[in-house]
């Protein structure tokens, strides 16, 4: 069965609205006017009330950078929070956002339901390994460390890592262990040392680079990157997510992937998509996702 999954609780982050190849968003006290190439349907709203609405507006100036159009008065950069529950434990995890020249702000708001997995899976787990590949601002490394795993951080970029580090102080945390490295390198190389993970996540580009110029295309790399992630894993208990955000792709490609590790290893698998609910009505497709789940 494939399932549909959208953050639950999110107070700092809202999607307004989205059509005609853009989305307007909330994040905090501000609401912006961003690219989102998924978005092919009409506004619901009409452009003038996005206007009104809208602190800055996105101005791409060529496929991969832009610039920030002020339509009111904000700052470049600002906090956002949100909090993490399960059962008794619970923690804030903080964000600095800010007016990036290539349209993000430092948080990919949908992935706060992969947060919350991977909070409940690691509260009560002290002694537990996470690692996180093409980890961007660190959600999902918060969400891990917070839970009391010992985290590994993998980026290609060290302004992201320097990013992240800042998000962990913000959230009252430490010793994330952080890494600026090619992902699939790194996760070479921790398979030629022996270290196993009981969890990690995956959230790979369409395309990307490494710090050496390592050429990264999701649909070239992803079965070979997958294939060494997999012998990371621990077998007796484990939390994989594979997250793919890609135009072309089907929830059917990660289910693909995982399944011969799930069915000898006795894994829950679950597939399905990622999605924005907008106030406007229409829900907003993030990619797919699939996991392997093992207590």
């Amino acid at each position: 069965m494939m399932h549909l999954l959208t953050p639950d609780n999110f107070s700092d982050y809202e999607l307004i609205d989205c059509g005609d190849f853009e989305k307007l968003e909330r994040f905090g006290k501000y609401i912006t006017i961003r690219p989102e190439p998924q978005a092919v349907w009409p506004k619901v709203y009409a452009y003038t009330e996005w206007e009104k609405m809208a602190h800055v507006k996105f101005v791409p100036k060529s496929s991969s950078s832009g610039e920030w159009k002020k339509i009111k008065t904000m700052p470049d950069q600002w906090e956002l929070a949100y909090q993490l529950n399960s059962g008794n434990h619970r923690h804030e995890i903080k964000f600095r956002l800010g007016l990036t020249s290539f349209k993000h702000v430092g948080i990919f708001p949908e992935q706060a339901a992969n947060w919350d997995k991977i909070f409940s899976f690691f509260c009560n787990k002290p002694k537990a390994r996470f690692l996180n590949l093409f980890a961007y601002t660190g959600g999902a490394s918060l969400a891990a460390r917070a839970a009391g795993a010992d985290v590994t951080h993998v980026d290609s970029i060290k302004q992201v890592v320097t990013w992240a580090n800042e998000n962990m102080q913000k959230s009252n945390l430490d010793n994330i262990r952080w890494m600026v490295d090619d992902a699939l390198k790194f996760a070479k190389k921790e398979l030629r040392r022996g270290n196993v993970y009981q969890g990690i996540i995956l959230d790979p580009p369409a395309y990307g680079h490494g710090p050496n110029g390592e050429k990264w295309k999701l649909e070239d790399n992803i079965a070979e990157m997958m294939h060494s992630v997999l012998q990371l894993l621990d077998k007796e208990q484990h939390l994989l997510i594979l997250n793919a955000y890609s135009l072309g792709f089907s929830a059917l490609v990660p289910e693909n992937m995982l399944q011969p590790f799930a069915s000898k290893n006795k894994s829950q698998l679950s597939i399905g998509e990622l999605y924005l609910q907008a106030r406007s009505g229409v829900k907003l497709p993030l990619g797919v996702w699939g996991s392997l789940q093992k207590h």
